[in-house]
C-alpha cells in the first residue's frame, strides 16, 4: 500500500472502476433536485440526473459542498493506514469544497500529514490531476506529489462549449463569461477555466464551428509527445465520442466520461469539452474508455 493516500471530490468525474483501481477516495458533493438531496454519483447517476433535468425552463438543480466533518472522518480513517494524505479539489472560486477540506484537515489534527490542494480546475482537468497524483504517490512522498501538481497545474487546461449559458448563470459559476449574456448575436462561445473561473476564449457562430475549434485548441497543446486527455460530456455522448476519435491519434491517454450531476447542474445538458496536458509532463498510459463502458 502507498504511504500517501489520494483524496478528491466527486467533481473530478472519474469513472468508478478507475477510482477503485487507483485507490482514490472520493468525497461526494450534494445535488438538490426537486426538493430532494442526492450524493453526487452515489444516490444518483449522471444518466438519471440528465433524464430528470428538463432543460433551461425545467427544475433548477442546486449543489452544496461536503461538511468539514466529512473530510475529518475521511482523513482520520486514511491516516490509520497511510503516512500522509493528498486531498485535491475543485477550484475554490467555484465551490466551498476546498475550504471545507481545509477545515476538515484542521479538525483531524494531523498537522502537515494532510496536504489540501486547490486544483484551480474542475471535472476533466481535475480528474487528470488526480490520476497524476496517484502516479507520483505510488513511489513518492506527499511533498513530491504537491511539487508535481504545482508544475502540472500551470500546464493542464480545458476547452469546452455549452448549449446555453443559462445554467452557468443561474448557478453563479459564469465568471467572466457573464459578458456574453444578453448579446444580440447568437454565438456559441468556446470556454475555458482560467485563474479558477469560467472564462470565454472565442465566439463562433455555430455549434459545429465551436466543436471544430475545441478540437483544434486541444491539438495545439501537443508538444510532440502526445497528450493526456479526458473528454467529458453532459448527455452528449455522440459528440464526445466524435471529439475522442479526432484527437485519439495524438493521445498517450484518452478517456471519455460523462459529467456528474454536480458539474452538470452548472454546465447544463449538451456541454462537451476536453481537459488535457502535454504527456511529456507525466504520461499516464491509459487508453480510451468509452462513456458506456464506464457506467
Amino acid at each position: 500500500m502507498s504511504s500517501v493516500a489520494v483524496v478528491t471530490d466527486s467533481t473530478a468525474d472519474l469513472p468508478a472502476d478507475l477510482v477503485r483501481s487507483r485507490g482514490v477516495t472520493v468525497v461526494p458533493l450534494t445535488v438538490t433536485l426537486e426538493g430532494k438531496e442526492y450524493l453526487d454519483g452515489v444516490d444518483i447517476t449522471a444518466d438519471e440526473f440528465y433524464t430528470r433535468l428538463h432543460g433551461a425552463n425545467g427544475p433548477v438543480a442546486t449543489t452544496s459542498q461536503p461538511a468539514p466533518a466529512r473530510f475529518q472522518e475521511v482523513y482520520r480513517q486514511l491516516l490509520q493506514d497511510h503516512d500522509e494524505v493528498i486531498s485535491l479539489h475543485i477550484s475554490e472560486k467555484l465551490s466551498g469544497t476546498y475550504a471545507a477540506a481545509v477545515q476538515g484537515a484542521e479538525l483531524a489534527g494531523a498537522g502537515d500529514r494532510v496536504r489540501v490542494v486547490d486544483s484551480a480546475m474542475v471535472s476533466m482537468p481535475l480528474g487528470l490531476m488526480v490520476l497524476a497524483a496517484t502516479e507520483v504517490a505510488a513511489g513518492g512522498s506527499a511533498g513530491e506529489v504537491v511539487e508535481r501538481l504545482d508544475a502540472l497545474r500551470r500546464e493542464v487546461t480545458v476547452f469546452f462549449m455549452v448549449s446555453t449559458l443559462e445554467y452557468l448563470r443561474r448557478g453563479g459559476r459564469i465568471g467572466a463569461a457573464n459578458a456574453l449574456l444578453g448579446s444580440v448575436l447568437q454565438v456559441k462561445p468556446v470556454l475555458t477555466i482560467r485563474d479558477g473561473q469560467v472564462t470565454p476564449l472565442e465566439r463562433v457562430r455555430t455549434r459545429e464551428r465551436a466543436l471544430a475549434r475545441v478540437i483544434d485548441l486541444v491539438r495545439e497543446q501537443d508538444r510532440g509527445q502526445g497528450l493526456c486527455a479526458i473528454v467529458g460530456h453532459a448527455a452528449a455522448e455522440a459528440t464526445a465520442e466524435r471529439i475522442a476519435s479526432e484527437i485519439e491519434p495524438g493521445c498517450d491517454t484518452l478517456l471519455v466520461q460523462p459529467l456528474g450531476p454536480v458539474v452538470g447542474a452548472h454546465a447544463g445538458p449538451g456541454t462537451v469539452g476536453v481537459g488535457c496536458y502535454p504527456a511529456e509532463l507525466l504520461p499516464l498510459g491509459l487508453k480510451k474508455v468509452s462513456a458506456a463502458a464506464a457506467r
